[in-house]
């Protein structure tokens, strides 16, 4: 049984790291792409990489290009492609360098992996899939942004410091739009069953869920440049459940027809994930807080989508 193919848009930073987690992980072989400019890098990272298998003993392969000829038939993409955040940028003020790269990847890939479940990574993140569905008509099921899976992670990263539990037995749910007015549903939130709310007090659990929708900005701070180890094992877990069809439910941007009020948009949201890409999404009952809390996260989402559709 041949290997399955994925097609990594973009050899930054994130890229790199997701191109050394579908090898580690034997997902399957590898296109490391980018623009002409860059193709040394793609190109470099790849070899590099092969070079590693040898060192762990393993048999998948990957190749560094910017010939879009070598994507076509990927079964899954991955898009990265964009300008990362700066200190003191939000998500949102890359639209006006992103929408054209988004525009040319969803181009190509409508061109040459018409099949494939693509997973959206470039910012800012549910106008930037919102516009690749768009334009590729590609079935909903099977475009999906990742965001919901890194905020929550966030959100169970915190809650380990703040609780002592190990953070296999917290459980997490962020919803909305990947920026400052997600939604991390503290009354979904447990360790092993048991309601965070009884381990944490409300102030400090009000502290962590605005370190959450701060989490990005965080490290671009620090760092001066995105995230990318968590990002990239994020969209790793979506790709392993389509390919895999493991039927994961996790909180992804999804298309919207109705759900959660909302119509014609992604947002993040719970999702079942499988051989089929978006297979379900899950409706939760939201408190009236947590309601209004997604509907200023919705208008966020959709002010952004307004000034993509006005751009050239």
């Amino acid at each position: 049984m041949a290997r399955k193919k994925i097609a990594l848009i973009g050899a930054g930073n994130i890229g790199g790291e997701l191109a050394n987690l579908v090898l580690s992980k034997q997902l399957g072989d590898v296109v490391l792409f980018d623009i002409p400019a860059k193709e040394g890098m793609a190109k470099g990272k790849a070899l590099d990489l092969m070079q590693n298998n040898a060192v762990h003993g393993l048999d998948g392969k990957a190749i560094g290009t910017s010939n879009w000829e070598d994507v076509a038939g990927a079964d899954v993409i991955i898009v990265t492609a964009g300008v990362p955040r700066k200190p003191g940028q939000s998500r949102d003020d890359l639209v006006g360098i992103n929408v054209p790269i988004i525009r040319n990847v969803a181009d190509n890939a409508k061109k040459y992996c018409p099949n494939a479940f693509a997973i959206i990574i470039s910012n800012p993140l549910d106008a930037m899939v919102y516009e690749f569905y768009r334009r590729t008509g590609f079935p909903k099921a099977k475009v999906a942004g990742m965001a919901g899976v890194l905020d929550s992670a966030r959100f169970q990263c915190f809650l380990c410091e703040a609780t002592g539990v190990s953070v296999k037995d917290i459980r997490t749910m962020v919803l909305g739009g990947h920026g400052d007015d997600m939604v991390p549903v503290t009354s979904m939130c447990t360790a092993n069953g048991v309601p965070v709310t009884q381990l944490v007090e409300k102030d400090k659990l009000d502290a962590i869920v605005a370190r959450v929708r701060n989490g990005g900005g965080e490290i671009v701070k620090l760092m001066g440049t995105s995230a990318f180890y968590a990002p990239a094992s994020s969209a790793i877990a979506m790709a392993s459940a389509y390919l895999n069809d493991e039927k994961r439910l996790m909180t992804a941007a999804a298309y919207l027809d109705g759900e959660y009020g909302c119509k014609d948009m992604f947002m993040g949201v719970p999702v079942v994930l499988g051989g089929n890409g978006v297979e379900k999404i899950i409706e939760l009952p939201l408190s009236a807080e947590e309601a209004a809390m997604l509907e200023t996260s919705k208008k966020s989402v959709l002010s952004v989508v307004d000034v993509v559709n006005k751009t050239p």
